[in-house]
């Protein structure tokens, strides 16, 4: 893990999307971060030493998903499938597939491994199943304002985590989708899905894959903006946390009260012609119930630096 000494930051965004304004003063203690995402290397340890089973492997229950296809209601997860056109970037049924059998040990579906990828990002993990690898290895999720500052590297306000140029010098600085999404991947990057962890150089805090090749899940619940600016208050708030669980259902989808966290980061299918989310005060809303080949996370610690 990585220490990241306390400050204050300008946590957020008033020049992108409306969910990270407003941008706002914040100040976050002292923590340790992991330097990389959890690996399928060390969410296999876990596995192996509890014998958990995620919720992508496990069937859901009908009785929590009235009116569902029968068909969906297998143990399965979320697999991103290039389409052969597409003319509305709104309507993410033409790039996201259910597959059955597609977990963390099968990225891209049953018939996949991940027997070259341990230095890969897990994916296809929920919330849940990132929380209890956390507990299981004595830490915790990052509260939203601990991510985006460890994400920062040191350098307030800047555009991204290395700086205010995407690819300064012509060099890629992180695993996103170059061209034309959700059509063509260029790969000037190297990669077309995720990549192993320490492929890029890390942040200013030694912090490897803060922003994209995969989201990461992050303990507090989605709104969709942040509070009021405290600082003009006459005070600036201290490891603040999200909005309220019943707040993050999405209003798009009145009859379903799934809670959502925010994720953060943004990932290899982030583009600059669709999702320009690879930015540290970019965030997005998840289903705590969801489980993508986008998705992962990595864990924090709260305790002095001396100890």
């Amino acid at each position: 893990m990585v220490w990241v000494p306390g400050g204050t930051f300008q946590m957020g965004s008033d020049n992108h999307y409306p969910e990270e304004a407003p941008a706002h003063l914040v100040t976050v203690d002292g923590f340790w971060i992991d330097r990389t995402p959890v690996t399928n290397r060390q969410f296999a340890r876990f596995v192996i030493a509890t014998g958990y089973k995620t919720v992508a492997e496990i069937p859901p229950d009908p009785a929590y998903h009235p009116g569902a296809l029968p068909h969906l209601l297998c143990a399965g997860s979320l697999v991103f499938e290039r389409p052969h056109s597409t003319y509305d970037l709104r309507d993410r049924r033409r790039w996201w597939t259910f597959l059955q059998g597609a977990s963390w040990r099968h990225p891209y579906g049953p018939k996949s491994d991940i027997n070259s990828l341990d230095d890969h990002p897990v994916v296809h993990v929920s919330y849940a199943d990132a929380l209890a690898y956390a507990q299981w290895a004595g830490r915790d999720l990052p509260i939203e304002a601990e991510w985006e500052f460890a994400a920062r590297g040191g350098l307030d306000s800047a555009e991204f985590a290395w700086g205010d140029e995407l690819a300064p010098g012509g060099v890629h600085m992180a695993n996103i989708w170059q061209g034309e999404f959700p059509l063509r991947n260029l790969r000037q990057d190297g990669y077309e899905r995720t990549s192993p962890v320490t492929a890029f150089s890390p942040n200013g805090y030694g912090i490897y894959d803060m922003i994209g090749n995969v989201w990461e899940w992050t303990a507090d619940w989605y709104s969709p903006r942040h509070g009021a600016d405290a600082a003009k208050a006459g005070c600036i708030s201290r490891n603040p946390r999200g909005g309220r669980m019943e707040g993050s259902y999405d209003p798009r989808k009145p009859n379903v009260k799934t809670p959502r966290k925010v994720i953060k980061g943004g990932s290899h299918l982030s583009a600059p012609n669709y999702c320009q989310r690879y930015r540290p005060a970019a965030r997005s809303a998840e289903a705590v119930d969801m489980s993508s080949s986008h998705v992962g996370f990595r864990c924090v610690l709260r305790i002095p630096a001396t100890r």
